[in-house]
């Protein structure tokens, strides 16, 4: 790595720390350079520049080799500011492959196998860490947010900072009470005995995120992974890559590095951790990907907890508080990070007559929230990178689609940004409503009986959410009864996931598992049956020889009716 430091000093005090800097073969690539020359260290000053100071510059060559060692030098007379500029081309990248994801899995298992993991001080230590960490470095977390996906500070906040102390404030209440042994009655097989189910951690667990909700869908799962006890490495997404540098940085700063570390990467990194034998693996992403992790994860029998997606539908009778709804609608769509959320609305079944009416109310509603031009709003997340902004265009600009737009379709590939758009009357056969949007755009199919919706939901693979606004209470029964999905919201959308009391996971495709609160700690745990039995009461009935009275009583012990007990002791029938 050549690191060129440009100097700027003046008299006074200063202090400075010599990195560990190893520069190789700079004579080809920089015959003559300035070097600030302090004692028996150096610095390296302005290539291109000759000025002496102080008698210590001199111009000179570098050998092919040259290594500075990291210590901090104390200067007097003499203020010195430095800049640094990492030359790419001659840094040498680091590559994170299976050689090194098995090191790590086995440093971490060294970690565990130690025990310190599973005490409760080690537990809310890094709980209390984790808390420290949200209040100290929340500026921090919502402008990486604000990079990766524009979204505004107050939605960062809510759907994301505040979600994580929420997540970590309960696991710090309730541990010792989600630690407890739990008492189990035995029968009388067993008598004299006591049996208990004893919460253990699974051991090394990874969670590999993702680029939505990059901070929280990261630490809400290792919050539950540390909870239960367990070492555990984070997968970043690198489609946020603010995020992910800054969750690197933070849990090193913060949290115990011998059991929780972050790996920073894309497609090789993640192949070469999912290559390594884990306790469990906690995937959040598509259903594409999903099965790549379950695949790898088959070959060491590691049990997975998937949490992808679908195409979630929000059934509307005409029956509501139109304003209302409306308002709900755009809150579970365009506010929740621009549609980009595997619980977003995904598209909307109403009844033809009413269709207008509930245009109308999302046109007006969506005016109020983000101006007549959208596209410059500041309330409103951004697509996340261009390939995903080129996707959704393909969607928009489809033949069977571009003549159904009613509202938006505006673009600004530049900004990332598409607005708020509804389509009206969308084939079936459509590409948007063949896929997970996963952005700003919204389909209304219409129906002639709000029955039919039954039918057009059960066509496509069960979703991870599905939504329902009525006040009709046998409708309400209906939908619970017949629809199959991950969660279901009534007369409101997204925030079912904030009740830490529900658990949060998929059906089929879309998802396996689940966590959040208690349900977080019980996946990462191991449910270990315990029976204790004394030396006394020791039946000779139960060994051989299996004499007729044997037989009896063993018949009556195990049917536990205890006349035929009292019977077959006498040795009548």
């Amino acid at each position: 790595m050549l690191i060129y430091i440009h100097v700027n000093a003046t008299y006074a005090d200063f202090k400075i720390l010599v990195l560990d800097i190893t520069t190789k073969d700079l004579s080809a690539s920089c015959p003559t350079m300035t070097s600030l020359c302090l004692g028996p260290f150096l610095a390296v000053s302005d290539p291109v520049s000759s000025r002496a100071f102080g008698g210590h510059i001199t111009r000179k060559c570098f050998p092919k080799q040259v290594h500075f060692h990291s210590r901090s030098v104390v200067f007097s007379s003499i203020l010195c500011s430095a800049t640094l500029s990492v030359l790419p081309e001659l840094e040498e990248k680091q590559i994170f492959d299976g050689e090194k994801a098995n090191l790590l899995v086995r440093d971490l298992r060294k970690g565990f196998d130690s025990g310190r993991t599973k005490s409760y001080e080690w537990r809310v230590s890094q709980l209390e860490a984790i808390i420290k960490m949200l209040k100290e470095r929340e500026k921090e977390i919502t402008e990486a947010l604000y990079k990766d996906l524009a979204k505004p500070q107050l939605e960062a906040f809510i759907s994301e900072v505040s979600q994580a102390k929420s997540s970590c404030s309960e696991a710090l209440k309730e541990l010792k009470q989600w630690m407890k042994p739990e008492r189990v009655s035995t029968s009388i097989t067993t008598f004299p005995s006591s049996a208990e189910i004893l919460p253990e951690p699974l051991g090394v667990v990874l969670v590999i995120s993702t680029w939505n909700f990059p901070f929280l869908l990261s630490m809400d799962p290792v919050i539950g992974a540390i909870s239960a006890g367990n070492a555990v490495v984070l997968k970043p997404s690198e489609v946020a890559p603010a995020t992910s540098s800054l969750l690197a940085n933070l849990v090193e700063q913060y949290l115990d590095n011998s059991a929780i570390r972050v790996v920073e990467g894309a497609v090789p990194e993640t192949t070469a951790l999912l290559e390594q034998k884990w306790d469990k693996i906690l995937y959040t992403g598509s259903a594409r990907v999903g099965r790549i992790v379950l695949a790898a994860a088959a070959k060491h029998l590691t049990p997975v907890i998937l949490e992808l997606g679908g195409k979630c539908p929000a059934v509307v009778e005409s029956d509501v508080n139109l304003q209302v709804t409306a308002r709900r609608i755009i809150a579970g769509k365009w506010a929740c990070n621009s549609g980009q959320a595997c619980i977003a609305v995904d598209y909307v079944i109403t009844r033809k007559e009413f269709a207008p009416k509930l245009i109308s109310a999302l046109k007006d509603e969506l005016e109020e929230f983000f101006g007549k031009d959208p596209l410059e709003s500041k309330d409103m997340s951004r697509i996340v990178s261009s390939n995903q902004f080129a996707r959704l265009v393909k969607l928009l600009d489809e033949d069977k689609v571009s003549d159904k737009i009613v509202l938006g379709g505006q673009r600004d590939e530049k900004k990332l940004k598409i607005s708020p758009t509804i389509i009206l009357g969308v084939p079936e056969d459509a590409l948007v409503m063949q896929e997970e949007i996963f952005g700003p755009i919204l389909p209304i199919i219409t129906v002639d009986n709000i029955e039919d919706c039954y039918s057009i939901i059960k066509s496509r693979p069960k979703p991870l959410a599905a939504y329902l606004f009525t006040n009709n209470e046998q409708l309400k029964k209906d939908y619970v009864d017949k629809i199959s999905s991950g969660g279901i919201l009534i007369n409101d959308a997204v925030i079912h996931v904030a009740t830490r009391g529900l658990p949060f996971g998929g059906v089929e495709e879309s998802g396996m598992g689940c966590y959040h609160g208690k349900f977080s700690f019980d996946s990462f745990s191991h449910r270990k049956s315990v029976l204790y039995r004394s030396f006394d009461a020791d039946s000779s009935i139960r060994y051989p020889p299996y004499t007729p009275q044997k037989e009896k009583l063993l018949k009556a012990i195990i049917s536990g009716n205890i006349v035929q007990i009292i019977l077959a002791l006498f040795g009548w029938s």
